[in-house]
């Protein structure tokens, strides 16, 4: 799950992290209202979504007078930010933060995130911060510093030590450096996050250490330890069907191809979206209903994968283990008939009870097409769309 970037600020200064005194507005009113009691105009106006590249995309404006901070955030809130990051359908701003204008002497880039394949945290920073950090990567991977904490060790001071002389920080800043890093491991480790990132994390022309901007992810299947995060959840920034699929316990992530996969099982469901590229094809969706899926779930998942404008076929391959393929051809059945498709609807059951499973879709007197195994099922439905 992800927060705003006020969101993730107001964590940063229960852990003495410290950030711009900002203010969360959502109309001009409340804005001009916010600048009269502090007695400035001059401000960062930051669109509040979840996504990167707001900067790029017109969605952090400074202003200096009270017509400027007026037009910004009338210009914002309400509006749709189109990113980089963002996809094709943007996301909406209802929330403008704004922060006094910092004088910067120099950005830097500091991130903690899960490194699986470590089975470690990693810290990653950078000398080279308020840049796009996959850039910095790709064209100068010598900038970027990576240390690997042990989890059952902990993060060591000269762990924060090394990382304060790489980025170069002077004599004076490396004890608030580990003061900062310290916090943002209790943080992370204490609220079960998957990445807090901070890119710009600025030396002020006074030599302070800031939080610029603010990024955090929270592992979702933590929230059940962390009620207070869960409620600051925002399903305006979430495609609307995964947030349904949410509802109903699917999971559910949209894609840009035509050809809609309902699976039971992840590695499965990445296999099938595979042999969909490999035959030429592109998925519509990523769709896992589960290993205790019932037929009302299929139901609710045809109609989640329909709502999608570019679907032109679907896919279902499901293994019965837990699941039988009985109850599943039952769900097929009653979504197609509940919500009257005609496209092409390729479907291949393996597993406990498949012959009673096959039997019911062959008498069903629908047009659905069965497929021998999951290769010939990927070659039907590809070529069902090409016709």
């Amino acid at each position: 799950m992800n927060l705003h970037e006020y969101q993730s600020k107001e964590l940063f200064k229960t852990y003495g992290i410290p950030c711009p005194e900002g203010r969360v507005v959502s109309s001009a009113a409340d804005a001009v209202a916010h600048a009269l009691a502090t007695d400035s105009f001059h401000w960062v106006v930051k669109a509040q979504v979840h996504a990167g590249g707001r900067g790029k995309a017109g969605g952090v404006r400074l202003v200096q007078d009270r017509e400027g901070l007026e037009q910004a955030v009338t210009g914002l809130v309400g509006s749709r930010l189109f990113t980089g990051q963002g996809g094709a359908a943007g996301h909406p701003v209802n929330q403008v933060l704004l922060e006094p204008v910092t004088a910067i002497a120099r950005e830097l880039y500091l991130s903690l995130l899960v490194d699986r394949e470590a089975e470690c945290i990693a810290i990653v920073a950078s000398a080279a911060g308020g840049m796009d950090i996959e850039v910095v990567a790709a064209d100068t991977p010598e900038r970027i510093i990576k240390v690997l904490v042990d989890p059952a060790v902990g993060l060591q001071p000269y762990q924060c030590r090394r990382l304060a002389f790489a980025l170069e920080l002077e004599a004076e800043q490396v004890k608030p450096f580990i003061g900062l890093l310290g916090g943002l491991y209790r943080l992370f480790t204490e609220r079960d996050l998957s990445l807090v990132e901070i890119n710009p994390l600025v030396v002020t022309a006074h030599d302070r250490l800031l939080a610029l901007d603010a990024k955090i992810n929270v592992d979702d299947n933590a929230l059940v330890r962390h009620s207070d995060l869960a409620r600051q959840y925002d399903d305006s920034q979430e495609d609307p069907k995964e947030t349904r699929a949410k509802a109903f316990d699917l999971n559910y992530i949209a894609l840009d191809g035509n050809i809609a996969c309902m699976v039971n099982g992840a590695g499965l469901a990445m296999a099938t979206m595979d042999l969909i590229k490999l035959e030429g094809g592109e998925p519509a969706n990523f769709l896992d209903v589960g290993g205790g899926t019932t037929a009302e779930r299929v139901t609710e998942a045809f109609k989640i994968i329909l709502a999608d404008d570019k679907v032109e076929a679907v896919l279902v391959n499901i293994f019965g283990g837990i699941v039988r393929c009985d109850l599943i051809a039952e769900g097929v059945i009653k979504a197609v008939e509940d919500t009257g498709i005609t496209l092409p609807v390729v479907v291949r059951l393996e597993g406990t009870n498949v012959e009673q499973g096959l039997a019911m879709l062959a008498d069903s007197g629908l047009d659905l097409m069965g497929a021998e195994d999951l290769a010939d099922a990927a070659r039907q439905v590809v070529g069902a769309v090409a016709r």
